[in-house]
């Protein structure tokens, strides 16, 4: 059941334990006996007669008792493997799809981009499905034609907006029904996947309006992108086989989502994926100038700095053959820190056991930003001798990477570390904990962006012309 909500309340949109429940027949001539049998076993039982109903299908629940809500102005992520019921969920949220149970209210005008050319009709042009889409998203023709001019400039197909859609690249579709959504002042947008397609300029165009689009209303953005969910939004919700597994902070949520896919990828079990249970609200130099791994007799604990973010407990996963213990970052000096600068050399020290004995040790590193973008991964790969990569059971392993941290913009960065088993493109993770230290990079003067870079030179040349 769909419903409008209160205007005067904050939320924009509510969903309220929604199910979707389909019939699956294994032949098509079962359709035609669910439709009669039971019927006729209801009206023979009136007679005394006892006839037992039958069920000639099987029952698939593509969604199952799903509950959240979404404030107005909140960009919301769904994430979850095919088939784990995202899009169902989003097609009842538009009302495109009629939930067996539950209930789902919605704030304002709803938009949405689920399929590709969903809602075209392939025999219409372009300049005629502008129109349709348009009715269905609830402007007039009027209030389109008054808009086309600008629908057509941000689609920017030319001449084939009067060829029928039929005969359009997929880009060129996604071009015309991103347009239209982005013309109908919407309170609620609705995208399942679909900026993946297209070329380069048009998606950069499409996520500077999606920026805009945030300033003022309420998005559900639904990808298999970690990047873009984790840049864009402010939660997510985790969905996974119908139910919903974890709602969270965005990044909490799709490092965990992340560390079940790599899991499942490997044919590991599911509860090798540990999910952290406290949820966040929110002059040339050679990337890696030394790396050792070593496999020390002497027992000896990393002691962090007293202001280093330690997080052993976080979201983790692997085989479990082997766990990280200790992770450190030092300074030139080899002094523990948690406060370093762009372009300041440092050593970043990881500790792991081993539970058996494993062949090819790995151990490596990577470094994200607050949002959960990965700036960069190191390992050991490329230095590794294979007879000292030979860990005994219970042995302590040792991995130190010395290198200059990137001119990166100021803020908090997560170093998460990993040990494995095997080579760069085969291997076994034993453990991959997240975020496993948070240190803050300052960096004055940072001009923008995500980093940046040392200039060996930068010239200015000024060339009056004489008067003519």
């Amino acid at each position: 059941m769909s419903s409008e909500l209160d205007p005067s309340t904050d939320l924009a949109i509510e969903v309220r334990h929604l199910s979707k429940c389909y019939r699956l027949y294994s032949e098509p001539r079962d359709r035609l006996r669910q439709a009669f049998q039971p019927r006729l076993a209801r009206m023979l039982r009136r007679f005394g007669l006892a006839v037992e109903e039958r069920r000639y299908f099987a029952e698939h629940w593509a969604l199952n008792d799903v509950s959240f809500e979404v404030r107005r102005g909140e960009t919301v992520g769904i994430l979850g493997r095919n088939g784990a019921g995202k899009s169902t969920l989003l097609q009842m949220i538009c009302g495109t799809l009629t939930p067996t149970t539950g209930d789902v209210r919605v704030n304002g005008r709803v938009a949405a981009l689920l399929e590709l050319g969903s809602g075209f009709n392939p025999e219409f042009t372009g300049r005629e499905n502008i129109l349709l889409n348009a009715s269905v998203l609830g402007l007039s023709r009027e209030e389109t034609l008054a808009r086309m001019d600008d629908i057509l400039a941000f689609a920017d197909i030319g001449d084939f907006i009067d060829h029928p859609v039929k005969t359009y690249s997929s880009g060129m579709a996604m071009r015309v029904a991103f347009s239209v959504i982005a013309h109908v002042d919407a309170d609620v947008l609705v995208v399942d996947e679909a900026l993946s397609v297209g070329d380069a300029y048009f998606q950069q165009k499409c996520m500077r309006w999606l920026r805009q689009f945030q300033e003022r209303g309420t998005v559900l953005f639904c990808g298999h992108d970690m990047s873009a969910v984790t840049n864009l939004c402010q939660r997510a919700i985790w969905i996974d086989k119908g139910r919903m597994r974890m709602a969270g902070a965005a990044r909490d949520v799709a490092e965990a989502y992340a560390s079940f896919a790599h899991s499942q990828g490997q044919g590991l079990p599911e509860e090798n994926v540990k999910v952290s249970p406290a949820l966040r609200e929110e002059e040339e130099v050679p990337p890696v100038a030394e790396m050792v791994v070593a496999v020390p007799e002497a027992e000896a604990e990393i002691i962090p700095s007293p202001h280093a973010g330690l997080r052993l407990d976080g979201n983790a996963f692997g085989a479990g053959k082997a766990r990280i213990t200790g992770i450190e970052l030092r300074d030139a000096e080899g002094r523990p820190t948690a406060l370093v600068q762009g372009g300041q050399m440092v050593q970043l020290v990881i500790q792991a056991r081993t539970e058996v004995a494993l062949p090819d040790v790995i151990m490596g590193f990577q470094l994200k930003d607050r949002l959960g973008q990965v700036v960069f991964v190191q390992n050991n790969i490329r230095t590794r001798v294979r007879e000292e990569a030979q860990a005994p059971a219970g042995a302590r392993i040792e991995a130190r990477f010395t290198f200059r941290m990137p001119m990166l913009s100021s803020g908090e960065y997560g170093f998460g570390a990993a040990v494995a088993s095997g080579s760069q493109t085969v291997h076994v993770m034993q453990h991959f904990l997240h975020e496993a230290l948070i240190v803050h990079v300052d960096m004055p003067g940072h001009l923008g962006g995500l980093l940046t870079v040392p200039l060996a030179r930068a010239e200015l040349s000024i060339h009056a012309e004489a008067p003519a």
